[in-house]
């Protein structure tokens, strides 16, 4: 065997022993969660309220509230998000401007979620005087722009020159080719980051913890506390009591199937 094929099957030996590392840990995570969670599923633990130690219950409000707050943060994140991309790969003409955005994209991406969480208890929690959703929603839609908007620049960066010329050719305005021919052939990357944004908000918890805070009752309205799939966690995991700890893992199981079933679409779209 000569030196050539000696390297290659070194790299090849190594390279599968760091997949094996990689994957163990994550394996261990789903299988472990799964046992500690899966006894607890039911549909009085999925349409019922919290309730007392020892007189049962379910997470329903929660499941709601975390769609709800996510839904919010979406609805804010992901148009500003595509509209900064489409702006500095499209129109930015590498000036200062444009480099200052650049650099608060990257950074915003980088920034703790409990700063986020503090940011926006001192700017709206503090202000109205109690917890509310809408700061949540805040929070988390910061944590969605920079993901979004990276993506959508490097899709659309991404774009064949010629399909820019040929679409130029045949005498269409600027805007026309940004938002129906080059926005349309990046969807794929804005989808995907779409996706990963929803379940990258899916587990942030701090800044939850500082703007909805959590409630034991159906969400009222998108101005007051509002229950949290990752704050009923948190606190049912505090608690010390059993029976709520084992809803807490049911809880973690739910969110963690959540999540897998996103990174699977988000797989399935980008293969396509």
């Amino acid at each position: 065997m000569n030196l050539r094929k000696i390297k290659n099957a070194l790299i090849r030996i190594t390279s599968t022993i760091v997949v094996v590392l990689i994957t163990i840990p994550l394996l261990w995570i789903i299988f472990d969660v799964f046992i500690k969670g899966i006894s607890v599923i039911g549909l009085e633990f999925l349409i019922s309220l919290p309730a007392p130690i020892g007189e049962g219950g379910g997470i329903a409000n929660a499941i709601l509230g975390t769609l709800i707050i996510n839904a919010m943060a979406c609805a804010i994140g992901l148009p500003l998000g595509i509209a900064t991309g489409i702006y500095l790969s499209e129109y930015s003409n590498d000036s200062t401007f444009s480099t200052f955005i650049r650099t608060i994209i990257y950074t915003l991406s980088g920034v703790p979620s409990i700063i986020l969480g503090l940011f926006a208890f001192a700017l709206i929690v503090i202000r109205i005087g109690h917890y509310t959703a809408i700061a949540a929603a805040f929070a988390l839609s910061i944590i969605v722009i920079p993901i979004v908007a990276k993506a959508t620049e490097e899709g659309m960066r991404a774009v064949s020159i010629e399909i820019r010329e040929g679409a130029f050719a045949l005498g269409l305005p600027k805007w026309i080719v940004v938002t129906k021919i080059i926005l349309g052939v990046a969807k794929s990357s804005i989808i995907t980051s779409s996706l990963l944004a929803f379940a990258r908000i899916s587990g942030e918890t701090a800044p939850l913890l500082f703007t909805a805070l959590f409630s034991y009752y159906w969400p009222r309205g998108i101005n007051e506390p509002m229950a949290s799939l990752q704050v009923l966690i948190y606190n049912y995991a505090m608690s010390g009591f059993e029976a709520w700890v084992i809803r807490a893992w049911g809880a973690s199981l739910l969110l963690l199937l959540l999540v897998l079933f996103i990174n699977i679409l988000v797989r399935r779209i980008s293969t396509r």
